[in-house]
């Protein structure tokens, strides 16, 4: 019974030309959605990105200090005695 209605509402040619017009509507918004995901992904991996090169600059020059410390006491009192500290 539904199925014999809807069947003939579909069957006319402006029901037809609806059902065309709906279906697109349908795929370009579910492409916006589709691109919108993929650049909130983007963002998220930029900044994570910026987060690691910080983290790496922090480290390095982390090492680029201890590189430099004095190696025992002696050292440490002859670079204050030279001011060198």
């Amino acid at each position: 019974m539904i199925a014999g209605i809807l069947g003939g509402i579909v069957a006319t040619p402006p029901a037809r030309a609806a059902l065309r017009y709906g279906a697109m509507v349908v795929a370009i918004v579910l492409f916006l959605l589709s691109i919108r995901r993929s650049g909130e992904r983007v963002g998220r991996l930029a900044e994570r990105l910026e987060t690691r090169e910080k983290t790496n600059e922090i480290q390095r020059r982390m090492l680029e200090a201890a590189v430099r410390r004095p190696r025992d006491r002696g050292e440490l009192v002859d670079r204050l005695r030279d001011g060198g500290f």
